[in-house]
């Protein structure tokens, strides 16, 4: 059972987002917080699995508690997801340099939000797509990219380790990229792994904004063909 701490000032999103976590087969409500403060207690007390949390809390923000939860949890430390109306460039930034696991869009369809708990509880990091996108475009525009791409680097993977890449990019977890290929989580986790190993990457958003920069993926593709 994945346990969930609910961290919103607004009653109403808070309570809704506790319901919906109660009606989700494998999910658990560990407890619910109106500030950053009362979320730090909360999670070094219930030690959830993930915290979802508002960025924008009265006192304490959302990013100040979440470097405050992880700094004092004991392992394993909980996933922290960030939640907020807006996708502003420096609210993502933030969130990465502090640990954050993933960062939604309050507006994220209810199942969409469901399967990014129960994605980040196993280990993987999940960004709402527009803010995908965000990343993309501020990173392509670095004077100093975090990758550079070139055709003689991706020469280096093999069909399946391209066919991953193309998906990461476009933002499918790995359990929607193992749907979309016809194989297990474990074997996209492996070819993730060697993908990452082999480009001489240390981040799923690195991956992304790779599968970018290389063309493999270009903005406003549309979705990506079923396999063969």
């Amino acid at each position: 059972m994945t346990s969930v701490l609910i961290v919103d000032d607004q009653v109403l999103i808070r309570a809704g987002l506790a319901a919906l976590v109660r009606a989700a087969p494998g999910l658990e409500v560990a407890g619910e917080a109106a500030t950053g403060e009362e979320a730090v207690e909360l999670a070094a007390h219930r030690r959830p699995d993930v915290v979802l949390m508002d960025i924008r809390l009265p006192g304490m923000s959302g990013i100040a508690a979440l470097e405050r939860i992880l700094a004092e949890a004991r392992e394993p430390k909980p996933k922290v997801v960030m939640l907020t109306v807006f996708d502003l460039d420096q609210y993502v930034y933030a969130a990465l340099r502090s640990g954050a696991s993933g960062f939604l869009l309050k507006d994220t369809p209810p199942e969409r939000l469901l399967a990014a708990v129960e994605s980040i509880a196993d280990g993987e990091m999940l960004f709402a797509p527009s803010v995908t996108r965000r990343l993309v475009e501020a990173y392509a525009h670095r004077p100093d990219p975090v990758v550079r791409a070139t055709p003689v680097r991706l020469a280096s993977l093999t069909g399946r380790e391209t066919d991953v890449l193309h998906l990461v990019g476009r933002g499918l977890t790995n359990t929607e990229i193992a749907a979309r290929l016809m194989v297990s989580v474990a074997t996209v986790k492996t070819h993730l792994n060697r993908v990452m190993a082999k480009l001489g990457l240390t981040s799923r958003a690195q991956a992304v904004v790779l599968a970018y920069e290389s063309g493999l993926v270009t903005p406003g593709d549309g979705p990506s063909p079923e396999p063969a």
